[in-house]
């Protein structure tokens, strides 16, 4: 009996200390939240102002502009590629070059480029400043109007990090764009990415964009034409939480000069520090968080005042997974890559020699987006305990849930009618009454997906459980213009 007693009153102990421990985690992530919310406003604001009098004509016709080299890598992206090397060789900016990087492709990737851009191979003097894959050839077109155009053809490197970093090698120009080539892009975004490169006195060494989800969106050729949110399930809430972690997420980051993710989709970087650092990891899972962390720490460790900065323009528009398939795959390898990154660079983790980046943006990698996942698995697993061992506390329980489920759908509602009544990306009221009414359900349908993937994506690293760049099939925009594209799980 007296053993009964002290097990008891030991439950009830660790109990009461648990539930205190999980009310101020969630107390601290929710506050840290609003003060991210109120950097991201500041920012936003502080952006709008600046752009509000910007003639972007003379960005184009300024002889100081820096050239930019587009690299866009592609592995099997036979369904889309013609159209979207089109429309990236539209972009709207003097002086660019476009690469497209054909990473092994077993489909007919490269028979369409050569066919559609009268492609020849010339010698060029590819310069391994980065080491990558062997490059078997370097096409040009024999079409003047294609001049911008370069294809390399290279070995599989299993990565799209491998591939990005054999577009390094060949760029001529001192930034280069790295994106999707799935990916559309504003037909301005060179312009509107370059300009903080020339309005800060730092030297500013990467800039990021926001992305939205492209499904159910109209495309023709490659253009967007109208944004509409996506139509199926899994997709719409995917919107939402880009435009949760963009909007109110990356601005405020970047506000503080704290930005460690420019996004995979869409970076413009400075060529020379890349290098430096060493290029893309191709044996990273997060290879742009990874990237980012090793340019930050060569600035830091060199003592060279830097910036990173983020843009709250939609200038690039994503294929989200469709599937729970694709969508499992995606996820588990952002999960694998986050903790591959933080052991990788755990040197950085409140170490001050790394300025805001190992004080802050590292710790609250850790405690808020590493660790929560865990912490709301063993939170569930202890109130199930509880409530078979009737000793929970249903009163406080179901107010921390409540608590919790509140704050999530504000702050998400808040973000998309603040993006809707800064940008006015969507054209019709209801379009943004339905993406507020998701915010309702995604706490209980979405989240969970989010978390358990999450924990699988660690249980992978942790037993070393091999994963791929993968390739899927998708119908493609020239199958069904005005339609929904679907995405490669690489491009996310």
């Amino acid at each position: 009996m007296l053993l009964n007693f002290t097990i008891s009153h030991l439950w009830h102990l660790l109990q009461s200390l648990y539930e205190g421990f999980i009310f101020y985690y969630a107390a601290a992530i929710m506050s840290l939240y609003v003060i991210l919310a109120i950097f991201s406003a500041l920012a936003i604001r502080q952006f709008k102002r600046r752009n509000s009098f910007v003639d972007y004509k003379s960005i184009l016709n300024s002889p100081h502009a820096p050239g930019i080299s587009v690299i866009a890598p592609a592995y099997n992206e036979g369904a889309t590629i013609i159209d979207n090397v089109h429309s990236l060789l539209t972009l709207n900016y003097a002086k660019f070059e476009v690469i497209i990087v054909n990473d092994g492709s077993t489909d007919d990737t490269l028979e369409k480029l050569i066919r559609e851009f009268e492609l020849v191979p010339v010698k060029f003097d590819y310069q391994e400043r980065i080491v990558t894959r062997p490059v078997k050839r370097v096409f040009r077109s024999t079409n003047p109007a294609f001049s911008k155009l370069i294809v390399v053809d290279k070995e599989n490197g299993k990565s799209k990090a491998d591939a990005s970093n054999a577009g390094i090698n060949v760029a001529s120009y001192p930034l280069f764009l790295c994106t999707d080539v799935d990916c559309i892009i504003e037909k301005n975004t060179l312009l509107h990415m370059v300009k903080p490169f020339l309005e800060e006195e730092i030297r500013v060494i990467a800039v990021g964009a926001t992305i939205r989800i492209a499904n159910s969106c109209e495309v023709d050729q490659g253009v967007l034409l109208r944004v509409i949110p996506p139509k199926k399930l899994l997709p719409r809430f995917q919107e939402l939480e880009y435009i949760r972690s963009f909007l109110l997420g990356r601005m405020a980051w970047s506000q503080m000069n704290g930005l460690i993710i420019v996004s995979g989709g869409l970076g413009l970087f400075d060529k020379e520090i890349v290098i430096k650092a060493g290029g893309y990891d191709h044996t990273s899972f997060a290879e742009d968080m990874e990237m980012i962390t090793r340019m930050r720490r060569y600035m830091e460790e060199n003592k060279l005042p830097y910036r990173v900065r983020y843009i709250p323009n939609s200038q690039c528009w994503t294929e989200g997974p469709s599937t729970l398939k694709v969508f499992s795959k995606q996820r588990t390898r952002w999960a694998r890559g986050l903790i591959q990154c933080l052991t990788v660079h755990r040197r950085v983790i409140g170490n001050p020699k790394y300025g805001i980046m190992g004080l802050l943006t590292y710790p609250y990698m850790v405690l808020f987006e590493w660790l929560a996942p865990f912490l709301e698995i063993t939170g569930l697993i202890f109130y199930l305990v509880s409530g078979l061992s009737g000793t929970i506390n249903w009163t406080h329980a179901l107010t921390l849930l409540l608590y919790v489920y509140s704050f999530s759908v504000a702050i998400t509602t808040i973000a998309v009618l603040w993006d809707q009544l800064t940008f006015k990306y969507y054209d019709s009221v209801w379009q943004v009454i339905g993406l507020c009414a998701m915010a309702i359900v995604e706490p209980i349908l979405y989240h969970p997906l989010n978390v358990f993937f999450s924990i699988r994506g660690n249980y992978f690293y942790f037993t070393g459980k091999k994963l791929a760049w993968g390739n899927m099939s998708r119908q493609g925009f020239a199958r069904r213009q005005m339609a929904q594209p679907q995405p490669s799980e690489a491009s996310s």
